[in-house]
């Protein structure tokens, strides 16, 4: 239980950064499992995923590494945005069917860090580009939205699972909270001297 109210005050804490338009760039992980899938399924398979949006440069990270899969990957991506925090399902936000170079038709494997230019239509799902301003740009913005607020999730398909074996919502690495907490202190420091002065 403290674990999840921890990665909510996280998340909140991003929302509220993002929400003051300051943030540039933000770091989120995800641990996939099957649990974690809509709906659940019995998968033993664990994984764990690794995201960084920057805003500016307009570049997306991701790398991946799972293990113990029942069927043979087909895919991989990241969803969003979903209508709450950590919970539901949506439509393919990244590239489909599968990120460039992620290991497919493998029980097992690693997706090396990647780097994607958020600028390029090739980055996106061309329905979430439509669907968000019409604009790489525009789905850059929906992206960067949904995964500070909790609603945006990385998914591994898979013969066994096509509709997605392990899955899992990603949230701030500690390292950003923090960082993001400090930014916040000194955005409430200068608005209070705007205010006394």
């Amino acid at each position: 239980m403290h674990r999840v109210l921890a990665r909510f005050a996280s998340l909140l804490l991003l929302g509220l950064f993002a929400t003051a338009g300051q943030a540039a760039i933000i770091q989120l992980s995800a641990e996939l499992s099957g649990l974690a899938e809509a709906p659940p399924n019995a998968s033993p398979g664990t994984g764990f995923a690794f995201v960084e949006l920057d805003n500016l440069a307009h570049t997306l990270h991701v790398s991946a590494t799972f293990s113990g899969l029942i069927g043979t990957t087909t895919a991989a991506h990241i969803h969003c945005c979903t209508a709450a925090p950590l919970t539901g399902a949506v439509g393919v936000a990244t590239q489909t069917p599968s990120f460039l170079n992620f290991p497919l038709g493998v029980t097992a494997g690693t997706f090396l860090a990647t780097t994607f230019d958020t600028q390029l239509a090739s980055t996106w799902n061309t329905p979430f580009i439509n669907n968000n301003g019409g604009t790489p740009l525009g789905a850059e913005a929906a992206l960067f939205a949904g995964l500070s607020a909790g609603k945006a999730y990385f998914n591994i398909h898979t013969t066994f699972a096509p509709g997605g074996e392990i899955r899992g919502f990603l949230v701030p690495e500690p390292s950003s909270v923090a960082l993001l907490a400090l930014g916040l202190a000194g955005a409430g420091l200068s608005l209070r001297r705007r205010a006394g002065g």
